[in-house]
């Protein structure tokens, strides 16, 4: 490995780690398409499985002979290694899961190829929340979604808390950014998708009678945290559909949401096919 000892904090190789934000790092322009974060071994093992190159990574003593085994294929990859205080100084916070990479970001599919093969797919609108990202990824890992499309302004699930509330799998499941509903409703409609929204609605089918006659394709479209899913989205749904609750409470967290019609729709999904045919 190419081996740094951290002795001055103004090192250039350090700056993916205490000079840039995570909007900064999405932006730069070296590397062509940007940088992001991945935390801890289990991430950044994640991350090079999923075909993703580091540019550099940052560690503790301790975490060296896994680093060494992770890098093999990676010779020419800088790695900075300091103790606990002087990589707390450097980031701004404790490093208490021990490794960092800067990673190159992908770069996105289109969302037509991403579409061809998939049966369930997850739409999240304008979701800002890292944290929620994060949690609806893990989920759609879990409960064998195909695929997750992200509106313009929805949050970054590269961004450094998405992908660890993830445990990584927003490194393992395929997702890209739709255009605009005015684009996107037809790239879904031409790939064969009935568009359901999640949102309460007077005329809102609830979630077990439409998964009980659900299309062959669904793209289950997850609104905001604050003001749920918008106007242009509830127009180009082709159901909208809704979690029947008690006791007065009208809705559930987005992050909670996802789950519950993640699992009710599973059949719909090929990695739910997947998993079925494995245990049978």
């Amino acid at each position: 490995m190419r081996l740094h000892r951290i002795t001055d904090l103004d090192d250039d190789g350090l700056a993916d780690y205490s000079r840039l934000t995570d909007v900064a790092l999405r932006r730069v322009t070296e590397p062509e398409g940007g940088l992001y974060i991945a935390e801890s071994t289990k991430v950044i093992t994640r991350a090079l499985s999923a075909g993703h190159v580091p540019r550099s990574v940052l560690l503790q003593e301790q975490w060296l002979p896994d680093v060494e085994a992770l890098l093999a294929d990676y010779p020419e990859v800088p790695v900075f290694v300091g103790d606990a205080a002087v990589l707390e100084q450097l980031t701004g916070y404790h490093l208490h899961r021990g490794a960092l990479a800067a990673m190159h970001r992908p770069q996105l599919p289109d969302p037509a190829e991403l579409l061809r093969d998939a049966r369930l797919v997850v739409v999240l609108e304008d979701i800002v929340d890292h944290t929620n990202v994060g949690a609806i990824f893990r989920s759609v890992a879990g409960l064998g979604a195909d695929a997750v499309l992200v509106s313009p302004r929805c949050a970054d699930p590269l961004y450094r808390r998405s992908v660890r509330v993830s445990m990584g799998t927003v490194l393992q499941v395929p997702w890209t950014r739709l255009p605009e509903w005015d684009a996107a409703a037809p790239v879904l409609h031409d790939a064969g998708f009935s568009i359901a929204a999640l949102a309460l609605a007077e005329d809102a089918v609830s979630l077990d009678a439409f998964a009980a006659s659900a299309p062959e394709r669904v793209a289950l479209v997850l609104g905001s945290e604050g003001d749920g899913l918008s106007r242009r989205a509830l127009t180009a749904a082709d159901a909208v559909v809704t979690i029947p609750m008690l006791h007065g409470v009208d809705s559930l967290n987005v992050a909670s949401a996802s789950a519950v019609a993640l699992w009710a729709l599973r059949a719909r999904s090929q990695g739910a096919r997947r998993a079925v045919s494995l245990h049978s």
